[in-house]
């Protein structure tokens, strides 16, 4: 490969929740390991590999001119994300209008609903759910429905249309936030499924906040279907938000973007984003941009998504050969795995408490699924180098789960 996905990056002291932020009291943290085991971070959901040199060249040559002040978004901007959005998901028709920036997908989120909700109101959410949203929600006073993604014959996710339409109906909701492609399962939903749910949002007068922060990862053999591009009136009820920052590990930097083609709904969004004073963004993370998605960046993404591809073939294999009772459905985008450990916790007479800190002991800093609805869940991510991925399962074989295999 071009790019580097094998070198373990030693991050401890640089500022990385997924290193330094362990044992931290008051955190939803997982704590340190006991002594003689390293930490493995398999936690948060950023990567430990290092970027595309594109984006710190980028930064480094703005960050040479001793002048940070005042500044305009620049054409380069605009022109990066309407072609990178055209190349990569056959987006036509965009255009600089319907791009805004947002600090943050879930300030987005926040701004989008109070555009079209009033406080109190009920937001139909799928679950499992990511954490951030329940906390987004909450916060901003509204009330979550959640309709609950059920497993198919073949152990596919999928959405549960008939549950979703009853509680549209009896709720009286208005409001849907999506995400596609899913947060934790790891869905990458084909047209057919955005076509039905979409229709249903428009048989009952349902705004759309479509989270597709996970656009870019996706796994070999699948396709990300923008949520916009299923039909005309998706396109006009519907908020998407987008950011290289999951995809290029930029979180720390600050910076993502929405569109929104509705003028009427751009210009409540727009209004309700500048509210605060502070989503505004950063020069620096404008150049961050510009530089992910230079050509580069088209490279580096492609060597990505085939390296967690292959991490993700190797942790789902080892899974069903060696951990009798834990279930797991094979993600298609992203690159978080979402475990069910319900019967193997009952067979072995374990709380989830217990097999999560059983992990934690030996260096595996996996996540407490419980956070996103998910009773005897974890959340593990798979952004590393195959050789921490493979040592992280060794470990959970001979310490945690005990396999005999």
């Amino acid at each position: 490969m071009k790019y580097d996905f094998t070198s373990i990056m030693d991050r401890k002291g640089k500022d990385a929740i997924a290193v330094d932020g362990l044992g931290q009291e008051g955190s939803f943290a997982p704590s340190l390991p006991k002594e003689g085991f390293d930490i493995i971070p398999m936690w948060v959901a950023d990567m430990k590999f290092p970027t595309v040199p594109s984006i710190p060249e980028a930064i480094i040559e703005r960050a040479k001119h001793p002048a940070y002040g005042y500044f305009a978004t620049s054409d380069a901007y605009y022109d990066s994300i309407i072609r990178w959005h055209e190349r990569r998901n056959s987006v036509t028709g965009l255009t600089r209008e319907c791009i805004g920036y947002e600090n943050g997908v879930l300030g987005g989120v926040a701004s989008a609903l109070n555009a079209v909700c009033s406080k109190g109101d009920k937001v139909l959410l799928h679950s499992p759910t990511y954490i951030g949203f329940t906390g987004t929600l909450t916060n901003n006073g509204y009330d979550m429905i959640l309709s609950p993604l059920r497993k198919d014959e073949n152990n596919v996710w999928r959405m549960d249309y008939e549950d979703m339409e009853e509680k549209l109906k009896k709720e009286k909701i208005h409001a849907a936030v999506l995400c596609s492609p899913h947060n934790p399962c790891g869905r990458v939903w084909e047209r057919w499924e955005l076509e039905k749910a979409m229709e249903l949002f428009r048989k009952y007068d349902v705004y759309v906040i479509s989270d597709e922060i996970w656009s870019d990862i996706i796994l070999e053999g699948h396709k990300h279907i923008p949520t916009q591009s299923v039909s005309e009136d998706a396109r006009m009820r519907t908020v998407a938000l987008y950011a290289p920052s999951k995809t290029f590990n930029l979180a720390g930097l600050i910076g993502s973007y929405h569109i929104i083609y509705n003028t009427w709904l751009r210009d409540r969004v727009m209004k309700e984003s500048s509210l605060c004073h502070y989503n505004d963004m950063n020069v620096l993370s404008m150049h961050a941009l510009i530089g992910a998605y230079r050509e580069e960046g088209y490279e580096w993404v492609d060597e990505l998504c085939s390296v967690i591809t292959g991490n993700v073939r190797y942790a789902c294999d080892y899974i069903h050969e060696h951990f009798e009772g834990v279930e797991v459905s094979a993600p298609e985008g992203t690159y978080m795995l979402f475990l069910d450990c319900e019967q193997w916790c009952r067979e072995h007479g374990q709380t989830m408490d217990e097999l999560e800190k059983a992990g934690w002991d030996v260096g595996v800093a996996w996540q407490d699924g419980r956070m996103f609805h998910g009773e005897y869940a974890i959340r593990m991510n798979l952004a590393l180098p195959l050789s921490r991925v493979k040592e992280a399962f060794e470990r959970l074989s001979k310490y945690v789960f005990r396999s005999n295999g």
